[in-house]
């Protein structure tokens, strides 16, 4: 079957690679009426165990088996970063559209041959940036787009959370460099410079300082952990408001909790997103103040599709923020249009990500290469 006809195909078909994070990715596309066929994992019995549960049926322990199927139309990307670029090069090569998680590449050299490819292949290709598609940010992206803030003098983003809050926390791949690129930059942060270039204007320079909890935590190859745990950032955006972010993945009483205050001329607004509260916390809160007056509440709606389980933090996330972003991929699929987040997004948080690092590591301003 040609690429030209699989996306005609009334119902598209994925394979997702990663079944970590990857595992919220099954039911957000099944809600939205996506079918997954296919799963990888190394562990071929997690794999399999999880084809069991959502009724999908192939399994491979190799993603270039995956990614050779003839049957598939698009290819989720979730596995450590430094597969990514790899992966995603073969999946557009053969024809199949691409959604990769965050953050795109391990470095932006590699982020620029994903685009180009994509270009190349005419393909539909989507990075994971699945924090715009709340309630709450959907709610806030309108009312910036209706000039609800007027001019944008300061932005504050935070993100934090404790998955190396203590030394005991054993050792992962997110602290190798060589399979992450990056810390809780890649981890985290990302998600906060996406929504900052999509609803506020592009990153022009940015200086920062970073630093490790326990310097003498160790890889999963025994060497020593060199990627940031915590990181401050101080930005200059195009538009010449000034932004300011705060990361951690080593913030005690933090599961999962992200913020973005955004002030301006004709107003501000306040979101906030922190898991566990309240049964809809995936809704995210929204404030909002006119000139003159205190932040008050904006009503939220949005609920899971039928079916996931409200318990379970992945058919959570899945349902309620990777469902919209398959939708708004599978339309593009279909209509042969444009879609955002794009890989271009991917790639130029992924210049962020780079100048955040050159300027951490030197201690001076460093420009966002575009």
């Amino acid at each position: 079957m040609t690429p030209e006809r699989r996306t005609l195909r009334s119902r598209l078909r994925a394979g997702v690679i990663g079944l970590g994070y990857g595992r919220a990715h099954i039911p957000g596309c099944q809600a939205v009426g996506v079918e997954v066929a296919a799963l990888c994992q190394r562990n071929r019995a997690q794999a399999e165990s999880l084809a069991r549960r959502y009724g999908v049926p192939e399994v491979f322990d190799r993603w270039e088996d995956l990614v050779a199927e003839p049957e598939l139309d698009l290819v989720v990307i979730a596995t450590p970063p430094h597969l990514h670029h790899a992966i995603a090069l073969r999946a557009l090569k053969s024809g199949k559209h691409v959604l990769c998680e965050k953050p795109l590449a391990m470095n932006l050299r590699e982020a620029r041959e994903m685009v180009e490819e994509a270009a190349r292949a005419s393909r539909v290709a989507v990075t994971g940036f699945n924090w715009r598609f709340t309630s709450g940010m959907q709610t806030l992206a309108g009312l910036t787009a209706e000039g609800a803030l007027g001019r944008v003098f300061h932005v504050s983003a935070t993100w934090l959370g404790s998955r190396f809050a203590t030394p005991e926390t054993p050792p992962s791949w997110r602290l190798d460099r060589t399979l992450a690129g990056t810390g809780c930059l890649g981890d985290m942060g990302v998600h906060l410079v996406d929504l900052i270039r999509w609803r506020v204007g592009e990153f022009v320079r940015v200086a920062a300082r970073a630093g490790r909890a326990y310097p003498d935590r160790v890889t999963l190859r025994g060497t020593p952990a060199d990627v940031e745990d915590y990181v401050t950032v101080l930005g200059e955006l195009s538009t010449g408001a000034q932004a300011t972010l705060k990361v951690s993945r080593a913030a005690h009483g933090y599961t999962f909790y992200h913020r973005l205050q955004l002030f301006g001329s004709a107003g501000a607004l306040d979101y906030a997103i922190a898991r566990g509260a309240g049964k809809r916390w995936f809704r995210g809160q929204l404030r909002q103040a006119l000139p003159g007056q205190p932040l008050h509440p904006v009503k939220l709606s949005g609920s899971l599709p039928k079916g996931l389980d409200p318990g379970d933090i992945s058919e959570v996330i899945g349902g309620a923020t990777i469902a919209p972003l398959i939708k708004a991929m599978a339309r593009a699929i279909r209509r042969g249009e444009p879609v955002r987040p794009s890989f271009e997004d991917g790639l130029r948080a992924q210049a962020v990500l780079d100048a955040v690092i050159e300027a951490a590591r030197s201690g001076t301003w460093v420009e966002v290469q575009a």
